[in-house]
């Protein structure tokens, strides 16, 4: 039986701020619940965070108008603080983050697997506007 190839999706940005303060904001639910939306009629009501292996994220992801949501959990397997998460989705999918000083600023870059429903194009729009809503947001501090 052959198994069905893997597509990984990259979407980047560079945020004029230190990498501490990229890394506490990306990883604090006061934080999260700030910047956590790929559009304006989205938001992130509630967020948890156990940053540690083994530990879990949660972050409940619903549509202004309360048409729709769903939580958005994945478990920590590797924390490096400052430099590097991974972590595993719900179905198994895989996400390695990577927080990268470069001089004043931080080049965050995310890594993951794509899931077979939406097309590439759509996820990584999706994945990218949330990363610039977070560049947006830890700039505006």
């Amino acid at each position: 039986m052959e198994s069905p190839e893997i597509t990984k999706i990259t979407v980047d940005v560079d945020i004029n701020a230190s990498v501490e303060l990229v890394w506490a904001c990306f990883n604090t639910p006061e934080h999260v619940v700030k910047w956590n939306a790929a559009s304006d009629d989205w938001h992130t009501p509630k967020a948890s965070i156990d940053l540690r292996v083994g530990g879990q994220f949660n972050n409940r992801m619903e549509a202004k108008d309360g048409s729709f949501g769903f939580d958005f959990i994945g478990t920590y397997g590797e924390v490096i603080e400052n430099q590097k998460i991974s972590y595993a989705m719900e179905d198994g999918r895989t996400v390695d983050i990577f927080f990268e000083a470069k001089g004043s600023g931080t080049h965050l870059k995310e890594i993951f697997v794509a899931e077979t429903e939406n097309s590439v194009e759509l996820q990584k729009e999706g994945w990218q506007a949330i990363l610039d809503n977070f560049k947006k947001y830890v700039e505006s501090l």
